[in-house]
């Protein structure tokens, strides 16, 4: 074979002409078909068009335009001095929320979810046992991925609406003998804030572990995180905190980073794995390195969540929403509305749940209030769906005057939809 030349010739396939001794041979290859590129989807060549709503639900709260300009900040790299110095003021900011000195603290790259996740994938091996307080959605989430986890998820349960007490937590303790308790700080479905205090020291005296979720408290309420013996807990950056989600703190206990520092087994999960976060977060004297991308607007928000929370004070903030949501139960029950936690020492400030009354369509109100005034009230979860109401006060939106919009928009639904309200 002397020469080879091949010839290209579109939607006919490929022919190829062969010189060999004085003889052209040709042969076709078969017909191949050319592809295609889709259309554009028409909808992507329009700008957005976002409207201004008052997100008065359980979560995300509105954020703040300083926080919203911080996510128009210019890129940096995930591991440029300036971000890292970012993320180190994070840090600081999460330790004074939760109140701790705990070296392995970071923020997940994720929501809520991911720091359940994380707390769960870290703390947990395989066939060990934990123990859930199931008092809403939270408890029944965090068995959920216990299980997925290989754990053996076991519970004790309350219905919405109430806590647990010192004496149910250490029974169950004493029947199951797990290594590490779930407690929800703030329990968004029944809105109840549950009392920790002196949980830790019981959790300790029967060797276990106490894991708190304070996604929709920390900020809000009291909360002491090494007084209170807590060997791990987590947020959320979307909450009182008010930054978009996307970054969520969490934070472990000298326990709690022992516990998974002498883990027998792998970290089921290599994103969450504290091992490699802690150093990604500068928790070690080792240089930082490569794990993965984080979410590098979400921490600039994250960063001026947490500045506006220092400038505020942390306690001048548990009182704000205190007394924001006094003033809401005071204009409920006004109305004629029952409120749905019946003791007063335990309900959340946070989320707010409201009873429907009777004969009433809860989302044609949630509807006519988003409809008529923007304003967001949301329904239940669980065993609660459709029975009651959530108003959020969160952070942001933790305000007086935010607190009268949503009555004037819940007393204004309610005489659309036929409840005769006492105001």
């Amino acid at each position: 074979m002397e020469k080879l030349r091949i010839l290209f010739r579109p939607r006919t396939g490929i022919v190829l002409n062969v010189l060999c001794k004085q003889k052209t041979c040709r042969f076709r290859i078969a017909k191949s078909k050319m592809s295609s590129v889709s259309n554009p989807p028409q909808s992507l060549l329009k700008p957005m068009v976002i409207p201004q709503k008052l997100l008065m639900g359980p979560g995300p709260s509105n954020s703040s335009p300083r926080i919203l300009s911080a996510s128009a900040l210019p890129m940096l790299g995930h591991l440029h001095p300036e971000f890292t110095k970012i993320m180190d003021e994070v840090k600081e900011g999460t330790r004074y929320l939760f109140q701790t000195r705990n070296n392995w603290t970071v923020c997940v790259s994720g929501t809520g979810h991911a720091a359940m996740e994380a707390a769960v994938c870290n703390l947990l091996e395989p066939g060990e046992t934990t123990l859930s307080c199931v008092n809403g959605l939270w408890g029944e989430r965090y068995a959920d991925m216990a299980r997925r986890n290989g754990a053996i998820a076991e519970t004790i349960n309350k219905p919405m609406g109430q806590v647990f007490n010192l004496q149910e937590i250490e029974e169950g303790l004493q029947k199951y003998r797990p290594v590490l308790l779930f407690l929800t700080h703030g329990e968004s479905s029944g809105s109840t804030v549950q009392p920790l205090e002196g949980v830790g020291k019981l959790c300790h005296r029967y060797k276990c572990l106490l894991l708190v979720d304070s996604v929709a408290a920390a900020g809000g309420v009291p909360l002491y995180a090494d007084d209170w013996e807590i060997d791990c807990i987590y947020t959320g950056s979307q909450k009182v905190l008010s930054a978009p989600p996307g970054a969520s703190p969490i934070s472990f206990s000298e326990k709690g980073k022992e516990k998974v520092l002498k883990r027998k087994t792998p970290v089921r999960s290599f994103y969450f794995d504290m091992n490699h976060l802690s150093n990604y977060w500068g928790c070690e004297e080792n240089p930082r390195r490569y794990h993965h991308t984080g979410p590098i607007m979400s921490v600039y928000a994250l960063r001026e969540g947490f500045s506006r929370l220092v400038e505020d004070g942390l306690e001048n903030s548990w009182a704000t929403h205190k007394k924001c949501a006094e003033m809401l139960h005071e204009g409920v029950e006004r109305m004629g509305l029952e409120l749905f936690v019946q003791d007063k020492s335990v309900r959340l400030p946070c989320v707010t749940g409201v009873k429907v009354p009777a004969g009433v369509n809860w989302k044609e109100v949630a509807d006519y209030a988003m409809n008529q005034y923007k304003v967001e009230i949301s329904g239940g979860l669980g065993a609660q769906a459709g029975k009651i109401w959530r108003i959020g006060i969160m952070g942001y939106n933790a305000t007086p005057d935010n607190v009268n919009r949503v009555l004037r928009a819940l007393s204004e639904a309610l005489k659309h939809v036929g409840f005769k309200s006492r105001l």
